[in-house]
């Protein structure tokens, strides 16, 4: 069973009546199909055997909400974080006091790497939980009866489960782990600047002469900012084909600009007027700030990329650890380029792999 809560009133009325239960079980729905930072539809919670759910559009700030989460005597538990933090980052700016994510506590715990919440459930309990409602409108009102089961559902077994995986991480040790990689997800979310240096992600522009490296940075550097400005989808105002295209062939005029960027649904005449003066502007102090784009891997960067993945992968075997959890590809090739430790290798992780990876670079 659940309620259904769409007033400032009746949420803090809620909240007030179960002020005594520690663990808040919450999932978020939300819609992100036309505009860059998601709309939070509904939010789904759990105290004691309660469960509420809470008509966003019609809250606005949640301000119950938010002083629970923000209570350093309460734990939030939820499964695959991320992207709820984003959705609820109107509510909480700074992130729960404490999360616990049960994806990262069932892979710690040995059960595999990005497991859902259905199936770890099916796993752990033998239930079998609903998907049917998983690209549902979420903002359409009223919810169909299938929407409310089956968002109550995503908060129901929560709790057993922040019970059964605190107890297993625990007994192995892993505790601090998920609280440092938790801890970590929630100041990526509340931390989230743009990259100063998109254009590296372009392996493929690596040849290119610096001006057209130059402008590529400024353009993605632009879509970041105005797709921001807008709410709009980055690939809306400039997909890469057109941020790559533009680069290296810049529009002679706005006219030019006009026919080759025909499609681009967000980019209005201001926007293009933009982009246009973007193009033709000489180089500033800010360009000499561009990294040049890595090249493709040399053959011995290459060997040395395997020989990293299989000392990630005997480290990973021996602790029962999935090899993505431990160390994903990306930060191995990060370090290989950079010749940086990774941010994302300190804390529990770099002992384990800071002497094993770097005795493998070239």
């Amino acid at each position: 069973m659940h309620i259904w809560i769409d007033s400032d009133t009746a949420l803090t009325e809620w909240t007030t009546l179960r002020s005594n239960h520690e663990v808040v079980a919450l999932d978020t729905e939300f819609m992100r199909t036309n505009t860059f930072a998601p709309i939070l539809a509904l939010v789904q919670i759990k105290l004691g055997d309660a469960v509420a759910l809470l008509d966003s559009p019609r809250l606005g700030e949640h301000a119950a909400l938010g002083a629970i989460l923000r209570d350093p005597s309460r734990v939030c538990v939820m499964h695959s974080a991320s992207e709820d933090l984003e959705a609820l980052a109107g509510i909480v700016p700074e992130g729960p006091a404490n999360l616990f994510d049960t994806q990262i506590a069932a892979a710690m715990a040995g059960l595999g790497f990005g497991v859902s919440y259905q199936k770890l459930v099916a796993a752990l309990f033998g239930v079998d939980l609903p998907k049917s409602e998983t690209r549902s409108d979420w903002l359409q009102r009223p919810l169909s009866a299938a929407q409310l089961e089956y968002a109550a559902q995503d908060v129901a077994w929560l709790p057993q489960l922040h019970a059964r995986l605190a107890d297993a991480l625990e007994s192995s040790g892993r505790s601090e782990w998920l609280a440092e990689d938790c801890q970590r997800m929630v100041e990526r979310v509340r931390h989230a600047p743009p990259d100063p240096q998109p254009q590296r992600a372009f392996r493929t522009a690596a040849d290119w002469q610096r001006h057209s490296q130059i402008l590529l940075r400024r353009l993605l550097r632009w879509r970041e900012t105005a797709a921001r400005r807008h709410d709009r989808p980055r690939s809306w105002l400039l997909d890469d084909a057109h941020a790559l295209d533009f680069a290296q062939r810049p529009p002679a005029d706005a006219d030019e600009l006009f026919e080759r960027s025909k499609g681009l649904r967000a980019l209005r005449g201001p926007q293009r007027a933009e982009l246009f003066a973007l193009l033709q502007m000489p180089p500033d102090e800010d360009d000499v700030a561009t990294l040049p784009i890595p090249p493709p891997m040399s053959s011995a960067e290459k060997r040395a990329l395997t020989a990293m993945k299989d000392a990630v992968a005997d480290v990973a075997r021996r602790l029962n650890l999935p090899e993505g959890l431990l160390c994903p590809r990306r930060h191995i090739e990060a370090l290989l380029t950079d010749r940086v430790w990774p941010g994302a290798l300190e804390g529990w992780r770099k002992p384990l792999l800071f002497d094993a990876l770097n005795a493998k670079l070239p």
